[in-house]
């Protein structure tokens, strides 16, 4: 009984060594000092995770999207926002803010994934954010950060009404 039980202490004493020597051997052959295997090892990474990283913009300039709030601070307002060249109006079409007036923002979109944005309104005074979004169009989903108060954030749908000259990503 104590022999059998030495024996499976081994074996997995060795499974463990072997394992180890195998994830070593791994990291020592797939380290480099040089920049260029180093951001090759990387870019296969980042292939293999998903897009690549960039800060591209996405031109909204034509577009028009209805964001109907289900959830948070927002909960039961339409906003149609009217997006132009470097600005975005947007207006409540339903709920309890239409008559609101909001000013028209500038704005900032970057595609963060397949059919992802990430939109950030901005003060055009002081460049302060003003509203954030993160929209997924094949979803239909949109996620809102206002700032301002204790739970700033609404989440909801979209709804493409006009789309402008660039196909979204």
């Amino acid at each position: 009984m104590f022999s059998s039980k030495r024996v499976r202490l081994a074996a997995a004493g060795l499974l463990v060594a072997a394992t180890s020597g195998g994830i070593a051997a791994a990291m020592i052959t797939t380290a480099s000092a040089s920049p260029r295997q180093a951001g090759a090892a990387v870019s296969v990474q980042a292939a293999a995770h998903g897009p690549k990283l960039s800060l591209e913009r996405f031109d909204l300039n034509g577009y028009v999207i209805n964001a109907a709030y289900s959830l948070g601070r927002n909960t039961g307002n339409t906003f149609q926002q009217t997006y132009q060249d470097s600005t975005v109006q947007g207006v409540p079409i339903e709920g309890p803010f239409v008559g609101t007036t909001f000013p028209p923002e500038d704005y900032v979109a970057i595609p963060i994934g397949h059919h992802e944005l990430y939109i950030a309104w901005l003060d055009p005074q002081s460049f302060a954010i003003v509203d954030a979004f993160v929209m997924n169009f094949a979803s239909h989903t949109v996620y809102d950060y206002a700032p301002g108060g204790d739970h700033p954030e609404s989440a909801g749908t979209i709804t493409v009404v006009h789309r402008g000259a660039h196909p979204l990503p």
